[in-house]
């Protein structure tokens, strides 16, 4: 049973905020990436301990979030563009697609860091409705019949997978305290530094309960994997892309779109365009 790892770093418990938690520049980056190795290997401890027995973990922080060093040596660790970008190394041979890490999608309100891609990404919506970073890659992942088996991270963000793919087995490790009130028309700038208050769990705490998750999800794919499912959208595809003003340019575009007539990862390969 071959489980796909998809990581980020931001739904971690004890990722406080992202100028210092999750890029190269802040002072406790490599503290992040070791909260967020450690939370993965739970997640990989308990997929092994559910039935799996090859687990790919997909770093999907920009910068990078894993500490190769840190990494449960049953894991592989995929890093780097791939060709196609999209759907990463993710292929028909994979039996669950998971997630640890992760956030919820830009507009969400109670998140933290909330954002889709890039604080610039004020919605991202699908044939009109709307998805995050993990409903891209959940809509690639119901093209190739990939289920959706497991989401570690926000509690906002464990709603957001529970709804688009009914089945799934999540674990919140944090909840955000703010709403979205006053941010509908600010600055991308502005938007990054709203919304960091949450309150979490301690990080060993966390870890127990995503690794009984992942044992749980892991054991339910085994024994039943038609109980996972994932919203379907049919063909053609448009990804619309509205944006919030940027005060580093200002003439950036409000709205981009991506589009292909048959395959939703098709689409996302796709050339932006501006109409």
């Amino acid at each position: 049973m071959k489980i796909f790892l998809v990581t980020d770093i931001e739904g971690a418990a004890g990722i406080l905020n992202f100028e210092d938690w999750c890029t190269p520049m802040g002072r406790y980056y490599d503290q992040g990436k070791r909260l967020l190795t450690e939370e993965v290997n739970a997640v990989v401890d308990g997929f092994f301990a559910g039935g799996a027995t090859e687990v790919l973990v997909c770093d999907g922080h920009g910068w990078g979030a894993i500490d190769p060093e840190l990494l449960d040596e049953r894991a592989l660790l995929q890093r780097g563009q791939a060709t196609p970008p999209w759907p990463f190394t993710l292929d028909e041979t994979f039996d669950g697609i998971a997630w640890v890490g992760q956030h919820a999608k830009a507009g969400t309100p109670y998140s933290q860091m909330t954002h889709t891609g890039s604080f610039h990404i004020k919605e991202a919506t699908v044939n009109g409705v709307s998805v995050g970073e993990f409903g891209k890659m959940a809509l690639a992942a119901g093209e190739l019949d990939v289920p959706v088996v497991f989401a570690g991270g926000e509690d906002a963000f464990c709603r957001e997978a529970e709804e688009f793919a009914p089945g799934v087995i999540t674990v919140g490790v944090k909840r955000g305290c703010n709403s979205e009130e006053g941010l509908e028309d600010v600055t991308a700038e502005v938007y990054a530094k709203s919304k960091l208050a949450a309150i979490h769990l301690a990080p060993k705490k966390a870890r127990k309960m995503l690794r009984e998750g992942a044992r749980m999800a892991a054991a339910k794919l085994k024994a039943n994997p038609g109980s996972f499912t994932v919203c379907k959208l049919d063909p053609p595809y448009e990804m619309k892309l509205v944006m919030r003003k940027r005060e580093c340019d200002p003439d950036y575009p409000p709205v981009l779109y991506q589009r292909h007539e048959k395959s939703f990862i098709g689409t996302l390969n796709a050339p932006y365009t501006q109409e």
